[in-house]
């Protein structure tokens, strides 16, 4: 895992090299073993990396790294996990080359000169943001991996082609212009994170994953181009279901899982695991352990607000695979002291408070061990969201009723607090394994009112404002993937349809980012097993029914751990990789975020309706609304603006 940078454009011969190494020097934190800049002046580029080594050590692994003929020069992020079979085809194709090292960067080059860069990324089992620039065509390409894992930015600004893998490091250019998207704003209040491809600079944005862009001096029209579609894979899918026996798909999927796990389980480095005591993650332990001559390195985080705390069945899950077990408990000090460092670390607003606890055990995890193997991917591909359950359910009822009762209704559901509805409901909610139902009811209520079809309700279910676009001040609402429906693939069964936005949206925008930036920060690689694109593409030749059963997401997952995993250590209700943001922003951080959301700052610095701020703070302090993760995408906005200043 590293941190790759550079620039394209006209630059003097004296500072074109000191400006790369300055960008890479941004981003030391991916890569604290080595850094390289290399630049042809003449044609105005410059390519700057920082290397975590992983694979091969050596300085044979050295980036920027150049092909045999000299025609490509490449600098790269991420791993290829089946780089030494690749080599093995460009041996049988007859190619003779001279290998200096073991790296995958090296097979990236050679595979490229052999196939070309888009039939490599094809082939490509991996996680990747690369930058390659080819000397022959004086063209330079950017290419991201199919779901989006490893990050990659990039702009023009002042005729000059900025890249990083974060906004600091095209920060550091001078051509770069600081001027906030307020578009991007309204969306950060919207969903919590900002979808690509935009960011929250003008100009810069976010190569979409599974695309490649090629890029000409002055030419600012090109466009990223996909090389792989999970809308193709998921008609395929459609097309192909799977209609053999259960136990047949049981036995697939364990092999492809094992398949996967073995590839990430290759490195040079110490290597162990994020285990929350989940199915996901209990998995993807249970496969390394079984495939490991010696205790599998697993680490967990835990509460001490109990209603939160899932280290218990971390602890009992390792204990019963026989793992080294290492787990941290999270206090509210631990939150505050946390929360100062989440806009340097993420770079741009971004808003799913469970990234605090995520910094916190990426921080454990890298004490021992420099690679972690994680379950992110498995919701997505095998129904783990209960609201993949419950959105075909709601629609069903909420379609029976004319948008006009049905906004009376929730007027009336809205006018009684979060606290009275647990106080007079609660007992009843929690024989039913409910918690917190007052909050629920709140929130399902703000999303339901105006929905005109099940499409909207899935946008719905994703908004965390109401009226975002007249919070911010002079802010829009831009097209992105999640608003967009006529892009979205027709797919019929309505708990698949929510599965693959949430693949296309919420998974790489939200999910991987909070994971790549904590783990990044400090120096540790993590790693996807079921973001392997053989996973996802025979996870959807399954039928939902396969997925979701009796009620319950994951079933075939389920019947692959049963084999691992007693079934009473991992069924239960899923909570989620949450913190009592509501208790904490009314108690040890409530003067953090007054002096976020005060009336004069708010005024002074011009982007929000303050009225609006004030009162939705005011009624979360006096408990008459849960707002926390609402107020949260205020407070992290709020708290990197006062770090640009």
């Amino acid at each position: 895992m590293c941190g790759i940078a550079g620039f394209f454009g006209q630059h003097n011969k004296e500072q074109i090299s000191r400006l790369a190494t300055t960008m890479a020097d941004r981003i030391a934190h991916r890569g604290p073993d080595d850094s390289g800049v290399w630049s042809d002046v003449d044609s105005g580029i410059a390519l700057a990396h920082r290397r975590l080594a992983i694979v091969d050590l050596s300085p044979a692994g050295h980036q920027p790294m150049s092909s045999e003929t000299g025609r490509y020069m490449l600098v790269f992020n991420g791993e290829i996990y089946n780089h030494l079979e690749l080599r093995l085809q460009l041996s049988q194709q007859g190619r003779q080359i001279l290998w200096r090292g073991h790296s995958d960067t090296e097979t990236l080059l050679a595979a490229i000169e052999a196939w070309g860069l888009v039939a490599t990324l094809k082939v490509c089992v991996g996680m990747f943001a690369i930058a390659l620039w080819d000397g022959q065509e004086k063209t330079l390409s950017l290419s991201r991996d199919r779901f989006g894992e490893k990050p990659l930015y990039y702009g023009w600004q002042n005729g000059v082609l900025l890249f990083g893998s974060e906004l600091k490091a095209i920060g550091a250019h001078p051509s770069f212009e600081r001027r906030v998207n307020r578009d991007a704003v309204a969306l950060l209040l919207r969903y919590n994170y900002i979808p690509a491809p935009y960011s929250i600079w003008e100009g810069i944005y976010k190569l979409p994953q599974a695309t490649s862009i090629i890029l000409r001096t002055g030419q600012t029209g090109a466009k990223p181009e996909a090389y792989w579609s999970l809308s193709d894979v998921a008609a395929a899918g459609q097309q192909s279901v799977f209609t053999g026996a259960e136990t047949e798909a049981v036995e697939s999927l364990h092999t492809v899982l094992s398949q996967s796990i073995r590839g990430q389980m290759l490195a040079d480095v110490s290597l162990g695991a994020l285990l929350s005591g989940g199915i996901d993650s209990s998995m993807v332990v249970a496969l390394m352990q079984s495939q490991s001559n010696r205790p599998v390195k697993t680490y967990s985080i835990g509460f001490d607000e109990k209603q939160f705390d899932e280290s218990g069945y971390a602890r009992d899950v390792a204990k019963h695979l026989g793992t080294e077990h290492t787990e941290l408990y999270m206090s509210a000090k631990d939150v505050l002291n946390a929360v100062t460092n989440m806009p340097s670390m993420y770079d741009e607003p971004f808003a799913d408070s469970s990234q605090l606890p995520t910094s916190l055990v990426m921080t454990l995890a890298r004490q021992h061990v420099t690679v972690a193997l994680s379950g992110d991917g498995g919701d997505e591909l095998f129904g783990g969201y209960n609201r993949y359950l419950l959105a075909p359910k709601i629609w069903n009822v909420v379609r029976l009723l004319p948008i006009a009762l049905r906004q009376t209704v929730c007027r009336i559901l809205l006018s009684v607090s979060p606290e009275h509805w647990d106080k007079y409901a609660g007992p009843i909610a929690k024989l039913l394994g409910q918690n917190m139902l007052g909050n629920k009811i709140h929130n399902l209520s703000n999303r339901i009112a105006s929905v005109k079809s099940f499409n909207e309700l899935i946008h719905a279910l994703a908004t965390e404002w109401n009226g975002y676009t007249s919070l911010v001040l002079g802010g829009n609402e831009s097209a992105c993937y999640s608003n967009q429906y006529k892009q979205w693939p027709h797919i019929s069964d309505q708990a698949s349809r929510t599965m693959f936005v949430d693949a296309m949206t919420y998974m790489p925008d939200d999910i991987l980012v909070k994971v790549d930036r904590a783990a990044m920060a400090v120096g540790l690689e993590t790693r996807a097993p079921f973001l392997d694109h053989r996973v996802a593409e025979l996870a959807w030749t399954l039928p939902i029914g396969m997925k979701i059963q009796n009620g319950n997401g994951k079933h075939i997952l389920r019947q692959v751990l049963y084999k691992y995993v007693p079934a009473h250590l991992i069924d239960r209700p899923k909570m989620g990789f949450s913190i009592p943001v509501d208790l904490w922003l009314r108690h040890e951080l409530r003067d953090w975020a007054e002096d976020l959301l005060s009336s004069d700052r708010l005024t002074r610095e011009g982007f929000f309706d303050v009225e609006m701020i004030r009162s939705t703070w005011q009624s979360h302090l006096n408990g008459t609304r849960n707002s926390g993760s609402r107020l949260w995408s205020v407070l992290m906005f709020q708290a990197w603006l006062q770090e640009q200043s």
